[in-house]
């Protein structure tokens, strides 16, 4: 593709465009888009255009633009994330109904844990995770579990960067991380109270395929009634690792 006086190709422009586009950030202006990614609004508007003209952006009756459905249509094609969830969702469902409080899965994705799938009682406690949102790595239960067993390269890049403190108790000394990553591959398990938000704690367990480790499957429990990091597997402790076990096994089957 032509490179822009900047440099970028077209293709890295169309990326940076989507990517102004968060789970809390749905609906933008043209211009918006142009002042978040930099590019020129000539360029910015142009590049609008031509995607909503492909459907993969959208105008809404205000001209705001929004991410479109075809955009959609095409990341679920054949998506690992769509196999994934769908062998996942049935276990999930079967902790959700046990645990009633949010039960959510993760992967690995850019250094960072993405969430594909979220269910929350209707009373459940605090929680700032979202479907297709993302967290650091180091930051949440599911991101610990991944970051764990992720590739020793990735690792020790994660380890080697600051690590920003969502909450007064992330852990972000990279000695005190080591540590905790090689207990939870000891334990098969992770407790992280207070990470993201005092009042919750996060439990997780690794979701494997042919022996590798592709999810994190957790849940957020009000810290008052959650499990501490010393305690024995509880009874959410081994729902995860149950059905954890059957996703693996359904996933045996769709391959």
């Amino acid at each position: 593709m032509a490179n822009s006086p900047s440099g970028d190709s077209m293709t890295q422009r169309i990326v940076r465009v989507l990517d102004t586009f968060t789970t809390e950030r749905t609906l933008q202006t043209a211009t918006d888009i142009a002042r978040r990614t930099g590019l020129p609004i000539s360029s910015a508007h142009r590049i609008v255009g031509e995607l909503v003209s492909e459907g993969l952006l959208e105008r809404d009756e205000e001209g705001r633009i929004r991410l479109g459905m075809r955009l959609w249509e095409l990341a679920l094609r054949g998506s690992s994330a769509l196999r994934l969830r769908q062998a996942a969702l049935p276990h999930m469902e079967r902790v959700q109904a046990q645990i009633r409080e949010h039960t959510q899965l993760a992967v690995l994705e850019h250094e960072e844990a993405l969430f594909l799938e979220r269910l929350s009682d209707p009373d459940a406690g605090a929680n700032i995770t979202r479907i297709a949102g993302r967290l650091p790595l180091h930051a949440s239960s599911s991101g610990l579990v991944l970051l764990a067993h992720a590739d020793p390269e990735v690792r020790e890049r994660v380890l080697a960067a600051p690590l920003r403190a969502v909450s007064p108790e992330t852990v972000t000394d990279a000695v005190t991380l080591r540590s905790l990553l090689a207990s939870i591959r000891r334990r098969g398990y992770v407790v992280a109270p207070g990470s993201i938000e005092a009042v919750s704690t996060g439990v997780a367990v690794p979701v494997r395929a042919h022996g590798e480790v592709v999810a994190a499957l957790s849940v957020v429990l009000p810290r008052e009634t959650a499990p501490t990091p010393e305690t024995a597997p509880t009874p959410a402790i081994n729902a995860l690792i149950g059905a954890a076990r059957a996703i693996e096994l359904d996933l045996r089957e769709l391959h």
